[in-house]
């Protein structure tokens, strides 16, 4: 039974990849101030989903280290997706593609980064098909391939649009991964002035 969190990824993909092919060009306006809207809204979905998967990966018993720098090179890929839609390359090409930087390869390294803890721990759950890892696989050593054309021919639009949608596609992946997702847990730390604070943190299952 797929919750209704796992509508966030698939909505992700699709507004991320109809907006940019619809606008195409993002350095005049009316379609620069379109554009920065479509990538600023992708940009706070991918945030959320980035803290989804946190707790996620929490829940099913990965460390605090590793699952901290997966989030944190998350959030700076959605940083980066912002940047990219209110910084044009036509007027701040150096902030443009500090953002690119960010939007792509850090965005890149977030999704190897979740193959590799796949890859890992055995243990952790694998919702979805069995063909789900290698296609993630093959998405992620994709973007590599076109990062790289991206860095030959200095900065190329065309590879940006190739990339985004490759990451955006990856994005729309954790579907899979959320369709149980139903509910998070909340651990509650007693606060410093407790009078008798419990012998350890209280868990509680709040419905989303």
């Amino acid at each position: 039974m797929w919750g209704y969190l796992s509508l966030l990824p698939v909505f992700l993909a699709f507004w991320a990849i109809a907006g940019i092919w619809t606008v195409r060009c993002g350095n005049y306006p009316p379609e620069s101030c379109v554009f920065s809207q479509v990538l600023n809204v992708g940009a706070a979905m991918a945030a959320w989903i980035c803290i989804l998967r946190y707790h996620q990966l929490r829940d099913w018993g990965v460390r605090k280290c590793p699952n901290q720098m997966i989030l944190w090179t998350g959030l700076l890929c959605a940083l980066g997706t912002s940047i990219v839609g209110n910084f044009q390359e036509k007027n701040q090409r150096p902030v443009h593609l500090t953002g690119s930087f960010f939007a792509f390869f850090v965005g890149v390294l977030y999704f190897w980064l979740q193959v590799l803890l796949c890859w890992r721990m055995k243990s952790l759950p694998q919702p979805g098909a069995p063909w789900l890892g290698p296609l993630r696989l093959v998405l992620c050593s994709l973007c590599m391939v076109v990062l790289h054309v991206w860095l030959l021919r200095s900065a190329s639009a065309a590879c940006e649009w190739v990339a985004a949608m490759l990451l955006f596609i990856l994005f729309g992946l954790f579907a899979v991964d959320f369709s149980s997702l139903g509910r998070c847990t909340l651990h509650l730390q007693p606060g410093p002035n407790s009078l008798s604070p419990p012998a350890s943190p209280i868990s509680l299952q709040v419905p989303l």
